[in-house]
């Protein structure tokens, strides 16, 4: 999201949906705020995401399976040679190229762009704070969580490990 008028910026976000049966669904998200600045990161890097798989790892406290879609810093040789040092509780799988229908994350995305349609942000202050505004609601909504992964068309099936 950009912000036009008077200085410059924009605000990324990395989200993750979880899901686990049983369990409440939860939304999980960074924001980097690039504000137009020479040497500023504009986006995210490898070890943000790597750093956002492990606090989503320590939050909820189980082992975690990672659908990525294939943007390019999701493909990073750095963020692979992390996961095999991490099977013990990390597994990635990509979703197919052009398969937006099938990413959960992408619903909700969609849900907060409508819920800001009507807003006027001056500066890149107040347009973090309805973006965080806007993702908190969500995140207290587990029923639209869900309906993200419902309108997937994809199902969460537990499963038992025999050793």
């Amino acid at each position: 999201m950009t912000v036009r008028g008077k200085g410059s910026g924009r605000v990324n976000i990395a989200g993750v949906v979880c899901y686990r049966p049983g369990h409440r669904p939860h939304l999980l998200y960074k924001l980097l705020i690039y504000h137009g600045r020479k040497d500023e990161p504009k986006s995210f890097t490898w070890s943000d995401y790597r750093d956002l798989i492990v606090t989503v790892h320590q939050q909820l406290g189980t082992p975690l399976i990672w659908c990525w879609d294939n943007l390019n810093v999701h493909l990073a040789a750095e963020l692979a040679r992390f996961a095999e040092a991490n099977a013990d509780w990390l597994r990635i799988y990509r979703l197919p190229a052009y398969a937006p229908e099938l990413n959960p994350a992408e619903g909700i995305w969609s849900l907060m762009r409508r819920s800001m349609a009507n807003f006027v942000v001056t500066d890149l202050t107040a347009l973090v704070r309805i973006v965080k505004r806007k993702l908190k609601k969500i995140q207290y909504r587990p029923h639209l969580i869900d309906g993200c992964l419902a309108q997937t068309g994809l199902i969460i099936e537990e499963t038992t490990v025999t050793t």
